[in-house]
């Protein structure tokens, strides 16, 4: 028989944190924390294996599912001393999602559930307390009607807000018990009027209610939106934990809070979190209440008010900080700690790894080497390499001048100017055209993932450190201003204020969510220093990889900055792009328009010294590293204007008839243009365009050799090739140029001539290529195009449709396409190198910044990666990982 039922509880555990994929993280860790002897409510997991079922099978259970479920919950019954459904001694559940991969606040979650007119009485009884049974009861029913019977939030929370402001009180620990009962009684009447029936009384039928609730909830627009941006495979399923409760609103003695043992934001070695007496924790991450701080050193620190856990509630808090340090020496990681304290006794109800910044996940996986926690390698493995992007966001300028207007917590560090929006469907249609947007919430919801992914920032008026926004922010890499308590935010009216200042959609507004300001206006930013944290672990992954990284750069702004980020050399220079400046655009028009080759060699020789200009700046920056220069690839009509004004303008500036520059336009227009006269098509049908190129590019390393003395070895890639004959034809042309020159010049120059493999033929054929290339490159970005059929400026149309169907696991324009792409890379190296065998391969498509392609580059054995210069220390990163599970050092 399948154990689809996993018990935890009194210091025994059929799981343990192995078993992530079957318990999911928060089974697991539970299981871990029940053996380990630790405070932790007794419970069980239905596993992922059942949410597999249960949407293979029309959301249904496997037969025996119930039978085990019931052995397990009389076990609880048994720990607890209480029984479910027991009028005058009830045993009350939650019922909480839990998938593999942390997903926070994306599914759903049931608190009190057993609670009905009969239970509610004797929970009372039983604490001695009505106030906090109601309290419960009208909890569980808001949870509960919104989460399983579908009834809209606001309807509840409405009548919750009605109720204070009857009573005259604004915190709804205030809320009189007969006030309660009659909310509940409020409650039962909005369930009956939305469903058309009464809310359920049988706690058996709310249990199986909640739990297909929260297997339902793993297919909700938020979770399936959460999963595509974290690359969260949607076959893993979520496994459902039900849990007996424990009551952080029995009163001034009982509290409920969130933890992480260091600094999610900065990686500090200090304790963080928050709490709130008298509440349960929905009060907490939902930002319903605004927390208070853990310690007395996050009471004493800017911008937190209320006391502290360590002042208000010492022995729980000496409690709390023996499980935190004994938790961290156990998962050798830091952890993010839910806790409850229920008349002065804690209960621990989840650990997991903590979703932390960039920045503090540097300073953890540095500082826990030095602590001895940590091998360097366990600290590479540690550091997600795309989160480094974070490190490389602005910050404010000190000198800059500022009005600030308010201000927050600073749950999430960086520093962005924007437009202000109130909703996540503006921010995500306005972020889509091209808009810098600000999301300003009262507080976030799950639902608000999509709009939180597409702004630069999120500033809320409510909720703490530990907030659904603070928390998602804070894994998403965006600043975050949580908790703005002097700001108003009115969504339906578009409009917040600060005392008499009204801010409306659109107006921009600058977040610094490293100190929690909120300033009017756009305040100039400056570029991070990357050095200390990053500095060293760069310096661990590099001695760790064995792929070079290399930068994707033509501007001497840009291979400036490859270098400052550890570039190893440049991958790709685009030499097009130093054609279309204003100063050149007129001699190259010139050239096209030439009716021989005599007319646009007069035009290419206005071009050289320009395109040499060029070499020579980038060849003395680079200092004798390698640079690989790419020759002209575009369509020549993408240099031609496209309308009769801009042709006349060009006919004017030319001395060329207007009919001749039409007549020329039209002869080169064609069908499609990236399957047309480009690449290496333009050098065989008009050889001089290349040896122009190919003289700058010699001229250029001859005279920083001279001036000097560095070796500049230029690494000449013809690109488009899709036949050796081609590369065969090329370079000769390219080998006399180089003879030329070096006569001219009275020295040799060592060079080397490659090609981009970009056309599927051309891997398929890479054996009789490589006759003629020292190097291959991949330019993965056409060879996807042409492998999938596949236009990258136009598959964004359907694009959404089939990632969300699975038929691609993940946009190939993004992360290489493993079973395509990638199975013509290891044709193209196996054919390459049979005939060549010390023949240099790499490739320089964006995917060579995507740490799952790097992954598949080091597995496939090429010499290098490039990209952009801001993803070169991704690279570094990706590629020092990469070599650690070759080597068979697991990375998870």
């Amino acid at each position: 028989m399948t154990q689809w039922v996993y018990r935890f509880g009194d210091g025994t555990a059929d799981g343990k944190a192995e078993m992530k994929t079957l318990l999911g993280g928060k089974g697991a860790n539970l299981a871990e924390m029940a053996s380990l002897g630790l405070p932790v409510p007794s419970g069980f997991t239905i596993t992922t294996e059942v949410c597999t079922y249960y949407y293979a099978n029309g959301k249904t259970y496997p037969d025996d599912l119930k039978q085990q479920v019931e052995a397990a919950l009389a076990a609880i019954e048994n720990s607890m001393g209480t029984k479910f459904g027991d009028p005058l001694n009830p045993l009350l559940v939650s019922v909480r999602s839990g998938a593999p991969l942390s997903m926070p606040g994306m599914m759903d979650t049931v608190l009190n559930l057993g609670l009905n007119t009969q239970t509610v009485e004797g929970l009372a009884d039983r604490a001695q307390d009505a106030r906090f049974a109601y309290d419960s009861y009208r909890r569980f029913m808001q949870m509960y009607g919104h989460v399983v019977l579908g009834v809209d939030h606001h309807l509840f929370e409405d009548a919750l807000e009605a109720t204070k402001a009857k009573a005259g009180v604004s915190q709804d620990t205030d809320i009189s018990v007969d006030a309660l009962r009659a909310l509940v009684k409020t409650y039962k009447s909005i369930v009956q009027s939305n469903t058309g029936a009464p809310f359920p009384e049988d706690p058996m039928e709310q249990l199986w209610g909640a739990v297909g609730a929260v297997f339902s909830s793993w297919m909700t627009a938020r979770a399936v939106t959460y999963r595509r941006l974290h690359d969260i495979p949607a076959g893993m399923g979520t496994a459902v934990n039900v849990q007996a409760m424990v009551f952080g609103n029995m009163g001034m003695t009982s509290a409920t809070g969130v933890t992480f043992t260091r600094n999610p934001s900065t990686g500090e070695r200090a304790y963080y979190g928050e709490y709130l007496v008298n509440a349960q924790g929905e009060d907490v991450v939902a930002g319903i209440r605004t927390p208070q701080p853990l310690t007395q050193a996050m009471a004493g620190s800017s911008n937190v008010e209320g006391k502290a856990l360590e002042e208000v509630m010492p022995q729980a808090f000496a409690e709390l900080v023996a499980v935190f340090e004994r938790l961290e020496r156990h998962y050798k990681d830091m952890q993010d700690i839910e806790f409850t304290v229920e008349r002065g006794k804690l209960y621990i109800l989840q650990t997991r790894n903590g979703k932390r910044t960039a920045p503090a996940a540097l300073k953890i996986a540095v500082g826990m080497v030095e602590e001895g926690l940590l091998t360097q390698e366990e600290a590479i493995s540690r550091v997600q390499p795309a989160s480094l992007d974070q490190l490389l966001h602005p910050t404010l300028d000190p000198k800059a001048p500022r009005e600030v207007i308010t201000r927050g917590l600073p749950a999430s560090p960086g520093a962005v100017s924007g437009k202000i929006v109130f909703d996540a469907d503006t921010a995500e249609r306005r972020a889509a055209a091209g808009d810098a947007v600000i999301l300003v919430r009262t507080e976030t919801s799950p639902d608000d993932i999509h709009g939180m992914h597409a702004a630069k920032g999120i500033l809320t008026s409510r909720g703490g450190m530990t907030s659904h926004a603070a928390v998602v922010a804070r894994g998403m890499g965006k600043p975050c201003v949580c908790g703005a308590g002097d700001l108003e935010v009115r969504v339906h009216d578009k409009v917040a204020r600060v005392g008499s200042l009204e801010l409306q959609e659109n107006d921009t507004i600058t977040i610094d969510g490293g100190d929690g300001t909120v300033m009017l206006g756009l305040v100039p930013t400056i570029d991070p220093e990357l050095s200390g944290d990053f500095a060293k672990l760069m310096e661990w992954a590099d001695a760790s990889r064995t792929l070079k990284v290399r930068t994707n750069a033509e501007t001497p702004e840009d291979v400036r900055t490859a270098l400052r980020f550890g570039a190893e050399g440049i991958g790709l220079c685009r030499t097009e792009h130093m054609f279309f400046e204003e100063s050149r655009i007129l001699a190259m028009r010139e050239m096209i328009l030439a009716a021989d080759a005599e007319g646009r060699r007069a035009a290419l020789a206005k071009i050289l010294p320009m395109q040499k200009g060029d070499f020579v700046e980038i060849f003395e920056i680079m200092a004798g590293l390698p640079v690989t220069i790419r020759l002209l690839d575009p369509p020549l009509h993408e240099f031609l204007p496209h309308n009769d004004e801009e042709m006349q303008k060009v006919a004017d500036a030319t001395g060329v008839p207007l009919a001749r520059v039409q007549r020329r336009a039209n002869e080169l227009r064609e069908a499609n243009p990236m399957l047309g006269l480009r690449g290496s098509r333009v050098g065989v049908l008009f050889p001089e365009v290349y040896e122009m190129q190919a003289r700058a590019i010699f001229e250029a390393a001859h005279e920083v050799e001279r001036k000097s003395g560095d070796t500049v070895v230029p690494e000449v890639m013809v690109p488009l090739i899709s036949s050796s004959k081609e590369l065969e034809l090329l370079k000769k042309r390219i080998d006399a140029v180089a003879a030329t020159v070096a006569e001219e010049q009275g020295k040799t120059l060592t060079y080397s001539i490659g090609t981009m493999i970009e056309v599927p033929r051309a891997a398929i054929r890479a054996d009789k290529i490589a006759e003629h290339a020292a190097f291959f490159s991949f330019g993965t970005n056409d060879l996807t195009q042409m492998t999938l059929g596949l236009s990258r400026d136009d598959s964004g149309l359907f694009m959404d449709s089939y990632l969300r169907q699975e038929i691609f696991a993940a946009d190939p324009f993004q992360s290489l396409d493993i079973e395509g792409v990638g199975r013509l890379i290891e044709i193209a190296r196996d054919g390459g190198r049979r005939t060549r065998p010390d023949i240099k391969i790499g490739i320089c498509g964006e995917h060579g910044g995507d740490p799952a392609s790097i992954f598949f580059c080091q597995k496939a054995g090429l010499d290098y990666v490039s990209c952009s210069p801001y993803r070169v220390p991704i690279a570094r990163l990706a590629a020092a990982q990469a070599a650690l599970e070759k080597s068979g050092y697991s990375t998870a």
